[in-house]
C-alpha cells in the first residue's frame, strides 16, 4: 500500500513537529542535529546496565537477550562487556560465539544508567515537554541492537507514542494504521500474511522516526550488519490514576518506572480494576469505589495527617520537574568533604529547586536537583541566601556561603533525614547537592 509515512529533510524543531505530526501520524526527520544520544554515551549505558544486579541471577534486572526466537536464560557471557571497547567489538566478539546465528539485544530503563546520556536526552526533549506538559509518570528509554530478523515480540501495540533514534546501522520499521488481525491476541510473530496491509520506513545513523501509540508495528534488520537504535517512549494511552497517587504515598520500584512489570501497580494488583468497567441496569455507576481504587485510597487514609502528605506531594513534585521527564533517575555519586577552601558553581540548564515544608516559611524545605531530594531545617528564605550567588552563574567559596550561618553545635550524620540549619548541616545539604550533581566543585584551594 501506499506509505502513509512523512519524510522531513529540514532541520528539527518542536514546534513544527507539534502543529503538523505529534499524535497524527508517523514522521521521520533526516539527521537530526543536535543528536540525543551519541555513541560512546549509549555503549556506556549498556555496559552499565548489564553489569547491574548483584551477580547472583543470571539476568540483569532490565537487559534480555534473544538468540533466533530463543530467549536466553542466562545471558551474561553474551552481553557487552566494557572491554569490548564499542558495539563494534561487541559485535566482533558475538558473532564467534554466536557462529552467525541472529540476535537481539533489549535494555529497558536505559536512561538511568548513563548521567551524560541523561542529561543529553534530557535536554533535547525539554522543548517537547515545553509544549505538551511534562509526562506524568515519565517517559522511558529502551535500546535495541542486533541483527534480528524482526521484534522478539513481533507485530504490537505500546501505550506510548515513540520516538527511535538510528544510531548504527539500518532498521525498518513496519506500521499497521490499526490491529490486522481478527485473532483474541495482542502479539503475532508470524505477520508474513499481514504484510501487504503495511507501510515501512528505513531509520539510518542519524534519523529520528516517530509513531503515535496508536499504530501497531514491528522492527526488522534492513541489512547484514548489526543496527543499533535508541527508543523514547511517551505515555499516551491506558494511564492509571493510581500510578499517581502510588507515587504520592511510596518511592515506586524503579522496575514498575522502567516498563518491565507491565501497567500492574504497587498498591493494587492486576485483578483490582482502578474503574467500573460498565454501568449498572439504571445507567449509574456503581456507588462504591473500584475494588484497586479504594485499596489505594485507604493506602493513603493510613499514611498520615494531611500535612504529611502534603510535604510528600512537594517533595514529589520537585523531583519530578527536576528529572525532566526521565525517570527512574541516574544514581547520585557517593559524598565529599567540602571544605571552606572548596569553589563550587551550579548547573544553569538544570537549577536546583527548593519549596517550603509545614505551614509556616520558618518550617524545613525541601531541595532537589536532578530528580533526587533531600531536607534541611533550613527555612526557605535561608535556602534562598545560600543558593542564589550560585544560581546567578558565579563561582563562590563555601566559607563564604556558610559565613551567615551559626556555628554547629553537633556532628551531622551523612544518612541524616533532616539536615540541621547550623553550618555543618549546610555543609553537607551543598555535600547532598553536589551528590545529585546540581552543583560542582571547581577546585579546591590547596588540593
Amino acid at each position: 500500500m501506499s506509505a502513509p509515512l512523512t519524510v522531513v529533510n529540514d532541520a528539527f524543531d518542536w514546534r513544527t513537529f507539534t502543529e503538523r505530526h505529534w499524535d497524527r501520524g508517523p514522521v521521520l526527520y533526516r539527521s537530526v542535529n543536535p543528536a540525543p544520544f551519541v555513541e560512546a554515551e549509549v555503549f556506556a549505558a549498556a555496559t552499565a546496565a548489564c553489569r547491574a544486579g548483584d551477580g547472583s541471577t543470571p539476568v540483569p534486572p532490565t537487559a534480555g537477550l534473544t538468540v533466533e526466537r530463543e530467549q536466553r536464560t542466562h545471558p551474561r557471557p553474551l552481553l557487552p562487556r566494557d572491554a569490548d571497547g564499542s558495539f563494534e567489538g561487541y559485535g566482533e566478539r558475538l558473532s564467534g560465539e554466536l557462529t552467525g546465528r541472529r540476535h537481539a539485544l533489549v535494555i529497558s530503563g536505559f536512561h538511568s544508567f548513563d548521567f551524560a546520556l541523561w542529561r543529553r536526552e534530557r535536554e533535547f526533549y525539554a522543548g517537547l515537554w515545553e509544549i505538551v506538559g511534562l509526562p506524568l509518570t515519565g517517559a522511558i528509554t529502551t535500546l535495541f541492537h542486533g541483527t534480528y530478523e524482526h521484534s522478539p515480540v513481533g507485530v504490537h501495540k505500546d501505550r506510548f507514542a515513540t520516538f527511535m533514534f538510528g544510531l548504527k546501522g539500518r532498521k525498518r520499521m513496519r506500521f499497521w494504521p490499526r490491529r490486522p488481525w481478527d485473532e483474541p491476541v495482542s502479539t503475532v510473530l508470524d505477520y508474513a500474511r499481514y504484510r501487504a496491509g503495511s507501510f515501512e520506513a528505513e531509520v539510518g545513523p542519524g534519523d529520528l522516526l516517530y509513531w503515535p501509540s496508536g499504530y501497531y508495528h514491528v522492527g526488522e534488520s534492513a541489512g547484514p550488519e548489526a543496527a543499533t537504535s535508541v527508543n523514547v517512549g511517551v505515555p499516551r494511552e491506558e494511564h492509571q490514576a493510581g500510578y499517581e497517587l502510588e507515587d504520592l504515598l511510596i518511592d515506586l520500584d524503579p522496575a514498575a518506572l522502567t516498563g518491565r512489570r507491565g501497567p500492574d501497580s504497587l498498591l493494587t494488583p492486576v485483578d483490582a480494576p482502578m474503574f467500573s468497567p460498565t454501568p449498572g441496569p439504571d445507567g449509574l455507576l456503581p456507588p462504591e469505589l473500584p475494588e484497586g481504587l479504594r485499596r489505594s485510597m485507604d493506602a493513603f487514609r493510613q499514611f498520615g495527617a494531611p500535612r504529611t502528605v502534603g510535604d510528600r506531594a512537594t517533595a514529589v513534585s520537585l523531583r519530578r520537574w527536576t528529572a525532566g521527564g526521565f525517570e527512574p533517575v541516574p544514581e547520585p555519586t557517593g559524598l565529599r568533604r567540602l571544605t571552606d577552601e572548596s569553589v563550587i558553581e551550579a548547573d544553569p540548564p538544570h537549577p536546583i529547586r527548593w519549596a517550603p515544608l509545614g505551614a509556616t516559611d520558618t518550617a524545613s524545605t525541601v531541595c532537589a536537583a536532578n530528580g533526587h531530594d533531600t531536607t534541611t531545617a533550613a527555612s526557605p528564605s535561608e535556602v534562598a541566601r545560600l543558593l542564589d550567588p550560585l544560581l546567578s552563574g558565579k563561582r563562590v567559596l563555601v566559607g563564604d556561603l556558610l559565613s551567615g550561618f551559626r556555628p554547629s553545635r553537633t556532628a551531622v550524620p551523612e544518612d541524616a533525614a533532616r539536615l540541621s540549619a547550623e553550618r555543618e548541616g549546610v555543609r553537607r545539604l551543598l555535600e547532598r547537592l553536589e551528590s545529585f550533581r546540581g552543583l560542582t566543585r571547581v577546585r579546591t584551594s590547596g588540593a
